[in-house]
């Protein structure tokens, strides 16, 4: 029997001696891995970006936030608690926050308020919140400090026209290029603030009802009562600009234990339930069984994208069976040859199945480079982030390697079947 060192060079210069058939061979390799690769990237890339904004939530947190019940086209509510032709009253109030904050297992409660006050530039109305928070917010919206500082517990005794802006207010409010604004000022309907800090949040939170950090002017909850009272005007229909009374927008309710936040989300929820019987006027998340359903969610996607995807694997090993199959046919008097002169079964099954591994290896390498590049330019240009994981790489290795052996044994077996008489006599 031949060294299996001459058996990998004969493969080799066979392969060498038909480039272009070696190529094409391997073209159904390429394309199946670097769909495998690109694939599993675009999903690990969506998943870590859906996982990271729930996370960013915080898994230790039910998020409990006032709902805008519907108000009729004259400004009336449908489900206002003490509707008046001039007060909407609806939502989370302090009587829900006490009762809360008393609650086994609750450690902190952050509010967020959203003052409804218009935020302009010029004659146009932009996109931003004017909300009063609490001393928590910062750190409990996984927001961090990019210039300035944070309220300090002083700014919460009195009343203080400071603010701190997320870093799309910065972008909007001032001109481009501009860097230092702690110290700048805001103007209000109803009041100037004047800027201490600037905060950005990299990790796409956004609380339902008052949106992203990044787009909030933040002031102290005890200023925004101050200035603004209970109420605040809100336009609620075409001809309508009824003043609302809503305590709080968005309650963060932290979890002492996070083993019993299950039990602790089922008795607010239960409490709610009671307390706001008539009105369906508020919703609650919790981040951790959003995290647990993507989760699952996520694993049955990943599993179907690679199922696609190695659709084109098993196409391009049907392709290479057939290929090595006319190959064979073709090569016929080489076979009839190296038998006539003593080579053994053996010998031929191996020289065509190691080619066979070899043209799908050299394309699984080639596919592993279209696949990431593919997935770069799916993040360049359509801004979706992809995460290629060694795993999926080595993975994609071994898996067109496999797929010459499996492919290739059949082709290799008939090849060594060839009787070296009736193919020399054919020939």
């Amino acid at each position: 029997m031949m060294r299996f060192t001459d058996i990998v060079s004969l493969s080799f210069l066979n392969l060498r001696l038909h480039k272009t058939r070696s190529m094409l061979t391997s073209l159904g390799v390429i394309f199946g891995v670097g769909s495998v690769i690109s694939m599993m990237a675009i999903s690990k890339g969506a998943e870590r970006s859906a996982l990271s904004q729930i996370e960013s939530m915080g898994i230790d947190k039910i998020i409990i936030h006032t709902k805008k019940p519907h108000f009729d086209s004259a400004g009336g509510s449908s489900s206002g608690r003490n509707s008046t032709s001039s007060v909407e009253d609806y939502g989370l109030d302090s009587r829900d926050y006490q009762f809360i904050r008393t609650m086994e297992n609750v450690d902190h409660i952050t509010t967020v308020r959203n003052t409804r006050q218009p935020i302009t530039k010029g004659q146009t109305r932009l996109d931003l919140k004017l909300c009063g928070v609490s001393i928590g917010f910062m750190k409990d919206s996984s927001s961090h400090l990019t210039a300035g500082r944070w309220f300090t517990e002083i700014d919460f005794r009195t009343p203080s026209t400071i603010c701190v802006i997320g870093q799309n207010v910065k972008h909007k409010l001032f001109p481009l290029g501009a860097n230092d604004v702690v110290g700048s000022n805001i103007r209000t309907p109803h009041a100037s603030y004047r800027i201490v800090g600037v905060v950005a949040n990299d990790n796409g939170t956004s609380l339902p009802e008052v949106g992203s950090p990044n787009d909030m002017i933040m002031i102290p909850s005890n200023t925004d009562l101050a200035i603004y009272g209970n109420y605040a005007s809100e336009s609620l229909g075409r001809n309508s600009n009824k003043a609302i009374l809503v305590d709080y927008d968005v309650l963060m309710v932290n979890v002492a234990n996070l083993e019993y936040i299950d039990n602790t989300s089922k008795r607010l929820q239960n409490y709610l339930e009671k307390s706001h019987a008539k009105n369906k006027d508020w919703d609650m998340i919790v981040p951790l069984d959003l995290l647990k359903q993507r989760e699952r969610t996520q694993k049955i996607f990943t599993i179907v994208m690679g199922a696609i995807a190695s659709i084109s694997l098993l196409v391009g090993g049907i392709g290479i069976m057939n290929i090595m199959l006319a190959s064979v046919s073709e090569r016929k008097k080489e076979i009839g040859t190296r038998r006539a002169l003593g080579a053994q079964k053996l010998d031929i099954l191996f020289q065509f199945l190691i080619e066979t591994v070899i043209l799908t290896t050299l394309g699984g390498c080639m596919g592993i480079g279209l696949g990431l590049g593919l997935s770069q330019i799916v993040t360049r240009y359509a801004d979706m982030p992809t995460i290629s994981s060694m795993t999926n790489i080595v993975g994609s290795l071994l898996i067109s390697s496999f797929v010459g052996v499996v492919f290739g044994t059949y082709p290799a077996w008939r090849a060594a079947q060839q009787n070296p008489i009736d193919v020399l006599r054919s020939e």
